[in-house]
């Protein structure tokens, strides 16, 4: 028999799991964590074992079941914390330490047996290392080795030999430490805890987060409909991002200002008006396509388009640029929203899909590599003939359309 320890965090929202965080919100990924320790706990109350101890950063939860010692990590880096579990919970018994990242181990993966053996390690698939076992504590073990690099692992294993110990060998496991380790492990093992939290968060994610990270080039997005197709021009995260092109050029030589852009995202457009001289605005929901506008040095507000906005009747031009006219699933109300933000005879441009007769209001779903998709979002795509109908019932008149190879534009004005 021996003494099992579990080395652990307090599963805090921010604290654990930070590269989780490119597809899911600190407390996702904190819930992830903490799904994934009791997943490992329960393994090890499962396993036969003279001791049970979690050595602790944090403080307990009601994560933890009956059973377990627990005592607090102590030292710097994290291979000092390792040696000084050791120390902490040697009783006599030989110790096997494991993380809380491979929620897939099994009881019997635990019940080592020591016969012939100094030492027992486990490596994991990135390079590192899911246990360790020692017979005594032996700080020359452990300190000094480099922690969290891609050969830790082997690094490990070479530091026990050099101390003449004699080594058995674990399974290799893989790890959970960012989506694409989740969405494995929830695949191949699919009754776990974590499995199944992973799955609902998989089709609940809020579209706003995905955007934001997909802005900041923490993950790819694609949008879709409802039933899986790619929209391609709702999925052109590089373009809107990189500086105004030819065809906005175009189309922002019909604009008279200020001018206020609707849905400006990383702000090509602000930015690319306020080059010309023009004074500009834009609004956006998404906190990252604010950051990355004001970074460039132009104006933006993080405000939803049907909240009170600055300058109300009196921009010169309203733009809603990259089919942003979709924003919300209704036209009409947004139509009637941008002409209460112009002054009269003011200029409203929307760029519109290039398939003239295309009126679909169905929502959008956003959809990352490792198959996380967000709840639908309304929106609306709508072609050229479709926006007029709409415009009819507004105080919006046409003035001008007009096309390039892929993309068509639309001018209306409010009537003064």
């Amino acid at each position: 028999m021996s003494t099992l320890i579990v080395i652990a965090k307090a599963p805090a929202p921010g604290r654990v799991k930070t590269r989780l965080q490119t597809e899911f919100t600190p407390r996702e990924a904190a819930a992830l964590a903490r799904a994934s320790l009791v997943d490992t706990l329960s393994a090890v109350q499962a396993a036969a074992a003279s001791r049970r101890v979690v050595c602790l950063e944090g403080e307990p939860g009601r994560w933890l079941p009956r059973g377990f010692e627990v005592v607090e990590q102590r030292g710097d880096g994290l291979d000092e914390r390792l040696a000084a579990a050791f120390e902490d919970a040697y009783d006599g018994t030989p110790m096997l330490l494991v993380g809380m990242d491979t929620p897939q181990l099994r009881p019997e993966l635990l019940e080592v047996d020591w016969s012939g053996y100094d030492a027992v390690l486990g490596l994991t698939e990135d390079g590192g290392y899911w246990c360790l076992g020692l017979r005594t504590p032996d700080r020359r073990a452990l300190v000094g080795v480099p922690m969290s690099t891609d050969h830790t692992g082997r690094d490990q294993l070479r530091r026990l030999r050099a101390l003449g110990l004699r080594v058995g060998m674990l399974p290799t496991l893989r790890d959970m430490d960012t989506p694409r380790d989740a969405a494995y492990l929830a695949a191949e093992f699919p009754g776990l805890r974590v499995s199944r939290l992973y799955r609902r968060l998989q089709h609940a994610a809020h579209p706003g987060l995905l955007f934001d990270q997909a802005l900041g080039g923490a993950t790819r997005v694609v949008a879709t409909g409802i039933d899986g197709r790619t929209v391609p021009s709702l999925s052109e995260l590089e373009r809107w991002a990189a500086p105004a092109d030819e065809v906005d050029r175009l189309a922002l030589s019909r604009c008279e200002g200020p001018v206020l852009d609707i849905g400006c995202g990383p702000g090509r457009i602000v930015t690319a008006l306020a080059e010309r001289g023009i004074p500009a605005l834009g609004v956006d929901v998404s906190p990252r396509a604010i950051s990355l506008t004001t970074s460039r040095g132009a104006a933006a507000l993080h405000r939803p388009v049907q909240e009170p906005l600055p300058g109300e009747g009196r921009w010169g031009s309203v733009v809603l640029m990259d089919g942003n006219i979709g924003i919300g699933g209704d036209p009409v109300d947004l139509l009637r929203r941008c002409a209460e933000l112009v002054r009269p005879d003011g200029l409203v441009l929307v760029e519109v899909d290039p398939d003239d007769d295309l009126d679909d209001t169905t929502p959008i779903v956003l959809r990352t590599p490792t198959g996380r998709r967000s709840t639908p979002l309304p929106w609306a795509r709508v072609g050229t003939r479709a926006l007029l109908r709409h415009a009819r019932t507004t105080p919006l008149h046409p003035t001008e359309d007009w096309r390039t190879p892929h993309r068509a534009f639309l001018t209306l004005r409010r009537s003064a």
